[in-house]
């Protein structure tokens, strides 16, 4: 198990160290008289211009500019902003929590409803598999800052059932916490766990269909017992898969959602860095979501290792 989790974060880290190589390069070529104009005005002088290329290292080589920003990140030293001067790692570590509660909370809605909707309509068939289908092609088509204002427009703004904005500390109001992300995490639900559903229905399917579960019938175990014990372990490895694959989009959905509900989170911190030009506070976004995209990959491969040891010797 230890060298499977070796070989894992190995890999992990080349694919941060890749990412955040190219991205560097994408964003700092060129950017010297681009970023000094836009902080000092179009106005600004030639003389001032240079100076503020000098003062942020802009006209150094490239190369140097790399290993100066590579020797102070792996030391956890992501920078400082070009636009407001706080410090990167403060500027993500304090916004971090918000966004991962989201994406915790909608990760977990989504297992258990694809987990249930995906086994009911395997198991049922007939109109109930057709109604689940259904839903999850909508839920997947319809994009989610419409789900998110539907749900405003319903649970918030009509039935005053959940706050329609903002964020609440859960320091401050357990109460007002559950009521101030309900609606994000149902959002990012809705939109998320059409694929995960149908990829649990069609693995459950298939494992319906071996010889393992026509014996275990056969010895006059419950239906229940050989679907949720047996069907639902092995189906489990595709579905966690996917899974996988939709947290990442998850976070990138987080995006829209923080700014319809007005959430400070990552997403209105990558909106705002992005609109100014502030490459330091982007690069420190880009390598903080690499390694949660690294953490939820191993976190997904641990699982799926405990299901199946085969996994492990692979």
């Amino acid at each position: 198990m230890y060298r499977f989790i070796a070989r894992r974060l190995g890999s992990g880290v080349v694919l941060i160290a890749a990412l955040a190589t190219l991205t560097f390069f994408l964003l700092y070529l060129g950017a010297g008289d681009r970023i000094a104009r836009q902080l000092l005005g179009e106005d600004a002088d030639d003389a001032a211009v240079r100076a503020k290329e000098h003062e942020l290292g802009l006209d150094r080589p490239i190369w140097t500019q790399f290993g100066h920003w590579a020797s102070g990140a792996v030391h956890g030293d992501l920078g400082t902003s070009w636009f407001n001067g706080q410090d990167v790692r403060t500027a993500i570590l304090s916004r971090l929590s918000v966004t991962v509660t989201l994406v915790i909370g909608s990760t977990l809605l989504t297992v258990v409803l694809a987990t249930v909707l995906g086994v009911v309509a395997a198991t049922r068939g007939g109109w109930v598999d057709r109604v689940v289908q259904f839903l999850g092609v909508l839920g997947h088509a319809v994009p989610n800052f419409l789900i998110s204002l539907g749900l405003v427009t319903l649970f918030a703004i009509s039935l005053h059932w959940f706050r329609p904005t903002g964020y609440v500390r859960f320091a401050d109001s357990p109460q007002l916490w559950l009521s101030s992300i309900t609606l994000p995490v149902l959002a990012l639900t809705i939109n998320g766990v059409s694929g995960v559903v149908q990829q649990v229905r069609g693995s459950v399917l298939d494992e319906l269909g071996r010889d393992y579960v026509r014996t275990l019938r056969s010895r006059g175990l419950p239906e229940s017992r050989v679907v949720y014990r047996h069907v639902l372990r092995n189906a489990a490895g595709p579905a966690l898969s996917f899974l996988g694959v939709q947290v990442v989009g998850l976070l990138g959905g987080a995006v829209i959602i923080e700014q319809v509900f007005a959430i400070p989170g990552l997403g209105q911190v990558a909106v705002t860095a992005t609109g100014q030009g502030d490459i330091p506070l982007v690069m420190g976004l880009v390598v903080v979501s690499a390694v949660l995209v690294v953490l939820v990959n191993l976190l997904v491969d641990l699982v799926q290792g405990w299901l199946n040891p085969k996994v492990r010797l692979g």
